[in-house]
């Protein structure tokens, strides 16, 4: 048995990053080890990449690279086309020049965002352009198109290590082009050697990481699928999603109210905005029943939604 709509201050919960509170203390106790440091120097060339605090603050040294005016534009594009946009991203545009959705002649940088672990469809016609390009491989640690170049296209790509580890902080900046000039100016020495650790201790079960993962993936896929849901991306083998990203089809009548729903049962998720589409936890640390949870909670909300 569930309990579904429990006392809130009873709530399990369930986030779309694998941290959960018994982290804080195991993370803690884990030995200094330097594997991720020759893990991160064979994958992107010594000199070449560096931690930073966050993904956002990967995203800002990024783009300080550049001399753009507050009159510039980047221009964002995503896997999906769609409008929605993280304000991680945008936030940190804004805080530089202006941003639009399209390539224009004003456009000074493409900012490719490969969405939710789905890599953008025509990088090459993207580099045919001879505009910089940024990027954002947050969602996309582990995923790869058929060139296997996700992460090498650009000048520059940005990583968010707690999208897919269970860690509290840390993520990476990438030069493709030339080694690193501009450091990071949040990131202290203790909080680097914390990332480093912990990284290192996640990345020699990296195997076992993806394994796991892909077992999860299927089995919601399936569950979700009797309540009539559907992916709303198409993986392959090269595709490690961030999240279960589900098609509605208009069986919940209202994806907000949703949202709120599984909020008060302690299952973050969000809609994808401008589709009928909505994503929820789906990673390495959960188990089977407990994506059977997420299921007889979304099950409950559509029996009782509104008609």
């Amino acid at each position: 048995m569930f309990v579904v709509n429990p006392n809130a201050f009873l709530l399990p919960s369930f986030r779309i990053p694998p941290f959960i509170t018994a982290n804080v203390a195991f993370n803690h106790n884990l030995p200094q080890d330097d594997f991720a440091r020759k893990y991160f120097d064979s994958r992107f060339g010594e000199g070449h990449w560096q931690y930073t605090y966050n993904g956002r603050e990967a995203i800002k040294m990024a783009i300080a690279s550049y001399d753009l005016q507050k009159t510039d534009l980047i221009t964002i594009l995503t896997t999906s086309e769609n409008f929605y946009i993280s304000s991680c991203v945008t936030l940190e545009i804004d805080e530089v020049c202006r941003w639009n959705r399209e390539i224009t002649p004003e456009t000074k940088v493409i900012f490719v965002n490969h969405e939710f672990g789905y890599p953008y469809p025509d990088m090459q016609k993207l580099l045919e352009t001879g505009l910089p390009i940024i990027e954002d491989c947050c969602t996309t640690f582990f995923s790869q198109d058929p060139s296997g170049r996700v992460g090498k296209y650009g000048d520059f790509a940005v990583y968010s290590f707690p999208k897919f580890f269970p860690t509290q902080l840390g993520g990476m900046v990438v030069s493709n082009k030339k080694k690193q000039t501009v450091k990071s100016e949040r990131l202290n020495e203790t909080e680097a050697n914390y990332i480093e650790k912990v990284m290192s201790y996640y990345l020699k079960d990296e195997l076992g990481l993806l394994a796991r993962r892909l077992e999860n993936f299927d089995y919601a896929v399936q569950k979700f699928k009797a309540l009539g849901f559907t992916e709303r991306f198409q993986i392959n083998d090269r595709i490690v999603p961030s999240a279960l990203m589900l098609s509605n089809h208009a069986i919940v009548k209202d994806l907000n109210a949703l949202k709120v729903y599984l909020n008060n049962n302690g299952i973050q998720n969000s809609v994808f905005y401008g589709e009928d589409a909505f994503f929820i936890p789906n990673h390495q640390n959960l188990s089977h029943t407990e994506i059977d949870y997420f299921y007889e909670v979304l099950q409950d909300y559509i029996k009782h939604q509104t008609r």
